[in-house]
């Protein structure tokens, strides 16, 4: 797991395991949000086992899958409800965390 800090609110990585979970919340994380859709890769840990575990630990998880249409305005949407209604920091992850990061700007020019 690669975790890159965007700001003190927000660090993408990519692609986590069930088992990771363990650690985002040792690492202090509150929230974490997946641009990815199930099934994009073989072998990708499918986001109900992720949301699962993380809802176990006590974290919030939400679900804003960023497909090859790109970031679309419902997930630029669902990340500025995520945004306001979870607490912070988060972690946003995809396959790289290139549309975590993407999808986290795209809804902060949204929020002004």
């Amino acid at each position: 797991m690669n975790i890159r800090e965007i700001n003190e609110e927000y660090s993408v990585s990519g692609q986590i395991t069930v088992d990771e979970v363990d650690e985002i919340k040792a690492l202090g994380f509150k929230s974490i949000v997946c641009h990815r859709p199930d099934g994009e890769e073989f072998g990708q840990p499918e986001f109900a086992a992720v949301a699962k575990r993380a809802e176990e630990l006590g974290l919030k998880i939400k679900h804003v899958p960023v497909g090859p249409m790109g970031v679309t305005p419902d997930a630029v949407a669902d990340m500025v409800d995520a945004l306001e209604e979870f607490e912070r920091p988060m972690l946003g992850y995809c396959r790289s965390g290139a549309r975590s990061t993407a999808t986290y700007e795209h809804a902060q020019r949204q929020r002004g």
